[in-house]
């Protein structure tokens, strides 16, 4: 299922849905005290995962702890605290149980009413459930509309071609920082973000790209993660995503379609989030100006953010 958000006649585009793999490993080191005996050898360490990688879990194919990068001044983001993900929907019985294990206590459901209603969230015993549509202000029409040109390639390459796609993104990304909702709902996330009480927390929209990579894009730049470890994070949703669409982006191009139109349509580009940022420093200059002007939250709250997924707290 894939659905469109379209904003004035640019068609502001949020695309949605998908899932896909978890595994955590650890081990542990024995040493023989007896004197008279050969040692034992040491077990080899664990290696931390790579930052942004997929945790694994097959029907929740974008969920990523956001932990593991180094700032500028050499901290290292907290693992464990924050997640971001795609929807949290159609998940069997073992890969809710990797969800459990994870410990949340609040999910933030960035999608908008309609993508909720379709796809509920499914959630463990006990995880807080926070609406955070991000889009509420944002004028939205035609999922049918875009489920009918993917199936009519030549339609989609006059409608969708020649840029029209990845200018609809880009005026996406914008939306993210200059809607009222968009300010609204980010200023409430991310005061819950603050709370050490209510972490372990996760975010998502439906595909864990737009919404979710603005977000966390935000986030990292906030805490001091260098801008090519913030575009790493943001690009690494082509790794989980367009491989999970394959069996629709085929048929497709096959059918005269222009490739360039489903990359852009389910993958990321380093131009949306650029657009986002440039938005951002439009408005606000700094990221520290655009947390507190546009989303509310003080100097001292956000050193209370760093303090707490820096370990300086």
């Amino acid at each position: 299922m894939i659905s469109w958000a379209f904003a004035s006649r640019r068609k502001s585009i949020l695309v949605v849905s998908v899932g896909l793999s978890l595994a955590v490993v650890s081990a542990c080191a024995q040493s023989n005290t007896d004197t008279t005996a050969t040692a034992q050898p040491q077990a080899a360490p664990v290696e931390e995962p790579i930052p942004g990688e997929s945790l694994g879990i097959p029907s929740v194919v974008n969920l990523r702890d956001l932990g593991g990068y180094t700032t500028s001044d050499g901290a290292t983001v907290a693992r464990g605290f924050v997640y971001r993900s795609n929807q949290l929907s159609e998940i069997p019985e073992d890969d809710m149980e990797k969800l459990a294990a994870l410990g949340l206590k609040v999910d933030y459901d960035l999608r908008t009413a309609a993508e909720r209603d379709a796809r509920p969230d499914e959630l463990p015993p006990g995880v807080e459930y926070v609406v955070v549509d991000v889009l509420a202000d944002s004028p939205q029409a035609g999922p049918a509309m875009l489920e009918k040109l993917m199936t009519d390639p030549q339609a989609a390459n006059a409608e969708l071609g020649g840029g029209k796609v990845e200018e609809g993104f880009r005026q996406s990304y914008r939306e993210f920082v200059s809607l009222p909702s968009a300010k609204t709902e980010f200023s409430n996330m991310f005061h819950g973000l603050a709370d050490k009480e209510k972490l372990p927390a996760l975010f998502h929209c439906t595909t864990g790209k737009d919404r979710t990579g603005w977000a966390a894009a935000a986030l990292l730049t906030l805490l001091g993660v260098p801008e090519g470890q913030v575009y790493e994070d943001y690009l690494r949703s082509n790794d989980n995503i367009l491989p999970a669409y394959k069996h629709a982006i085929d048929p497709f191009v096959e059918a005269g379609g222009d490739p360039e139109i489903p990359a852009a349509i389910l993958g990321v580009k380093k131009e949306y989030l650029d657009a986002a940022f440039g938005e951002m420093e439009k408005e606000y200059g700094t990221i520290e100006n655009y947390f507190a002007e546009g989303l509310g939250i003080d100097a001292e709250t956000q050193q209370a953010i760093r303090d707490l997924y820096l370990g300086s707290e």
